[in-house]
């Protein structure tokens, strides 16, 4: 169909005329009908693509959040892993390397040297993704300090084979029959006087009994001190080797006698609540190079790690010091 013609009013000649359209005015309609064309094509690309993603977007994405719940699950799992090690390291440092009186292993040592940070940089420049160098990191500082654990027992298990007669010498177990740990009234640490009401330090643990209950020497030893002292009543202190000590206090009847071998197990006293006691208890000290340490650490042969924790709970107990 042809198109429409167009007329347009010459005042001079007051007549209307045809216009006449050149080569410039159909191409500047042509080209505006293109460039609108084009920019509704741009507009509905856009939108297209912005609300509806594509197949290989859909992938990506999901590979994303499996890779995502993956790294999340396997956070938790070092997680634990740590919080074993933790343990494993304290037990280490505090109970074993004290038994064989060797040095606590260094902070720098468990840590070990550091990869540089352009290790790590790699390993994310390679999948473009910074959680698999984020595991990496976790793993490599896990596979360090488990594996100077590992050297540690090792030389702790050396220790023990070169030492049997020094492990049957040193306070392993607890001084009162106490299977059922109801007998645990107080722990080591600071606690609430309960005669002054003041706070003060509490060197040892206290172990409630009847008066007359049996009192066990904690490891072989020689009898070092029988007699009454200030604050502690009738008292008995051992001499283990190997700088140790153990005492044992408010005794009702020593049944040993200065410079007497006893072995582990033996009876040398009786409990009773002779001086500064609140009721029949027998409290109980282990001391190195003269100075106290905590008690617990010291029930290697006598209690399950079940038993163990459950008697580290009950020894925190702050109210229920006896002197």
């Amino acid at each position: 169909m042809a198109s429409k013609r167009k007329y347009h009013f010459n005042p001079e000649t007051l007549s209307m005329e045809q216009v006449e359209h050149g080569f410039v005015y159909w191409l500047k309609r042509t080209g505006a009908s293109l460039l609108t064309s084009i920019a509704v094509g741009v507009l509905f690309f856009f939108l297209f693509f912005s609300f509806f993603p594509s197949p290989r977007e859909k992938q990506v994405a999901q590979e994303r959040d499996a890779l995502r719940s993956q790294y999340e699950m396997l956070e938790r799992q070092i997680d634990q892993m740590q919080l074993v090690l933790i343990d494993m390291q304290q037990r280490d440092d505090n109970l074993y390397r004290t038994l064989f009186q060797a040095d606590p292993i260094p902070l720098s040592v468990r840590l070990g040297a550091a990869r540089p940070v352009s290790y790590y940089d790699s390993i994310a420049a390679l999948t473009n993704m910074q959680l698999a160098a984020d595991i990496t990191l976790h793993a490599d500082r896990i596979e360090k300090a488990l594996y100077v654990q590992a050297k540690s027992y090792e030389e702790i298990l050396e220790l023990a084979k070169q030492q049997e007669i020094r492990m049957e010498n040193l306070p392993a177990i607890q001084p009162v029959l106490n299977k059922d740990l109801t007998r645990v009234a107080s722990g080591y640490g600071w606690r609430i006087d309960p005669v002054y009401h003041t706070r003060k330090f509490h060197a040892g643990m206290d172990f409630t009994c009847p008066t007359g209950t049996d009192v066990y020497a904690t490891g072989n030893a020689s009898v070092e001190f029988v007699g009454w002292r200030q604050g502690y009543g009738n008292c008995v202190i051992l001499s283990h080797g190997y700088n140790y000590e153990t005492l044992y206090a408010h005794l009702s009847a020593p049944l040993v006698y200065v410079g007497q071998k006893v072995h582990r197990g033996d009876v040398i006293a009786l409990s009773g609540n002779t001086g500064k006691s609140t009721g029949p208890h027998v409290h109980y000290e282990v001391r190195y190079k003269g100075q106290p340490l905590d008690p617990r650490n010291f029930y290697f042969q006598d209690l399950s790690p079940e038993e163990y924790d459950k008697m580290v709970q009950m020894s925190n107990n702050f109210g229920h010091m006896l002197d």
